[in-house]
């Protein structure tokens, strides 16, 4: 069968423009690079029908009012320069930029833990704290043409990066997750988007139930891992914010009936809904899911 509409969409940009804004953005610098941001997001507003109206919905629910286009734009920019300081975070170049990060103490404890965010912010900002602060290794588990089309991306920016993405949905990936996480590992899950048929919860999010997966929770709790909230987010020029919370705790369900544990997972479900809506409310212009997102598309 196949999966919602955002999954069937030819992603925008080649692997070619990749590799030539790698090489630009190394050697003309990040300052005057960005330079060309400016244009790649005025283009991308301006040919991209569905994800601007889809920003401008978002917007408006988020603001509680129609956004103006300089609003809209920024909210490409702002996807777009995460998209660019990617570059530089693979590179480890991290005196690019000023970082502040909230729920350090969370990883002061030994062992492995799955990390479950959403399309907001950057991700790649919150592997690389993980990888130069933390001193922990961040994996990331992804489904199938979505761990695909990364891997591409990761391998044209940084050769060899692309062995930290673990594929899900094959015979072997519930071994693979459990092998990271045993050797202490933290494993991001992106946890605000459906795959094919996947299971959905309706959940409120900005005052209109939205469909979210139940998949990611049900493998925290196959996995009997806890989970901890994270999401990165630009907050303009060169600056980034970091949060990690405490979200569940999988790692105690003997003992509890099957409609127990299906109420655990619902539980912290709509507990990841309500922080990705409060962080989404504080940076509106980081929300980077371009299509209807209360419609499942």
């Amino acid at each position: 069968m196949p999966g919602p509409q955002w999954t069937r969409r030819e992603e925008r940009g080649s692997p070619v423009l990749i590799r030539f804004m790698v090489w630009f953005s190394l050697v003309a610098g990040r300052s005057a690079s960005r330079i060309l941001l400016r244009a790649i997001a005025a283009y991308f507003l301006a040919t991209g029908g569905a994800a601007r109206r889809a920003t401008r919905d978002f917007l408006a629910r988020a603001l509680g009012r129609p956004p103006t286009l300089a609003e809209q734009y920024r909210t490409f920019f702002d996807f777009a320069a995460t998209i660019h300081d990617r570059v530089y975070f693979l590179k480890s170049r991290f005196d690019l930029f000023e970082i502040e990060v909230h729920g350090r103490e969370l990883f002061e404890a030994q062992g492995g833990a799955l990390l479950m965010g959403g399309h907001v912010g950057s991700f790649e900002s919150m592997r690389a704290c993980g990888r130069g602060m933390i001193h922990r290794e961040v994996a990331m588990a992804m489904f199938g043409a979505q761990a695909q089309k990364i891997q591409r991306v990761l391998e044209a920016i940084a050769p060899g990066s692309s062995s930290d993405i673990v594929p899900l949905g094959e015979v072997q990936s519930m071994l693979a997750l459990q092998g990271r996480l045993e050797a202490g590992a933290l494993v991001g899950v992106l946890a605000d988007r459906t795959f094919q048929e996947e299971a959905t919860v309706a959940v409120p999010f900005f005052g209109t139930p939205a469909p979210f997966p139940t998949g990611p929770m049900r493998m925290a709790a196959a996995l009997r891992q806890r989970v901890i909230f994270m999401v990165g987010l630009y907050r303009g020029g060169n600056r980034y914010e970091l949060h990690f919370e405490p979200l569940a705790d999988f790692t105690q369900l003997e003992g509890l009936t099957r409609t127990q544990r299906d109420e655990k997972v619902r539980e912290a479900v709509e507990a990841f809904a309500r922080r990705l809506e409060h962080h989404a409310r504080s940076a509106p212009h980081n929300w980077f899911n371009f299509f209807d997102f209360w419609a499942g598309e």
